[in-house]
């Protein structure tokens, strides 16, 4: 594996990650504790990996800023995906450590108002990442 697959293996890790966050939410329902908490410490495993894959590619291949090469309307929707996946992404690391924080301790009431943030916002970012690759390594 080169520098040149990260991009497709980091649209697979988010992809997983997406699968396994609904999988834990779900079991967190079904007061399932154990398969919840095995469930979102692989969903941490899988957006770690990504994030190190990420930077990895991108300080190694083009910086941090990857150039759209569509035109069109696409390039619009390109965008507008992009301005909202940015800023979540961001403030996912500290909700996730907040989440995992509380859920790791037991404190399940505290657990809960945090994750009611960290829950959509973690899917979203994770899908939109699987989106943005197609959009810039496989649609363009």
């Amino acid at each position: 594996m080169g520098i040149d697959d990260l991009p497709g293996l980091n649209a697979a890790l988010n992809g997983t990650a997406a699968v396994v966050i609904v999988l834990g939410r779900r079991f967190a329902k079904r007061h399932e504790v154990r398969a919840h908490r095995a469930c979102m410490l692989v969903a941490v495993g899988l957006s770690t990996l990504f994030l190190a894959s990420y930077l990895t590619y991108h300080f190694a291949k083009e910086g941090l800023v990857t150039r759209y090469p569509g035109e069109g309307a696409m390039r619009a929707v390109y965008f507008a995906v992009l301005l909202t996946h940015t800023p979540l992404a961001a403030a996912l690391l500290p909700l996730i450590g907040v989440s995992l924080w509380h859920g790791l301790r037991g404190n399940v009431e505290k657990h809960r108002r945090v994750v009611r943030w960290t829950f959509p916002i973690w899917l979203y970012v994770s899908v939109t990442g699987v989106l943005i690759y197609f959009m810039l390594y496989r649609w363009s």
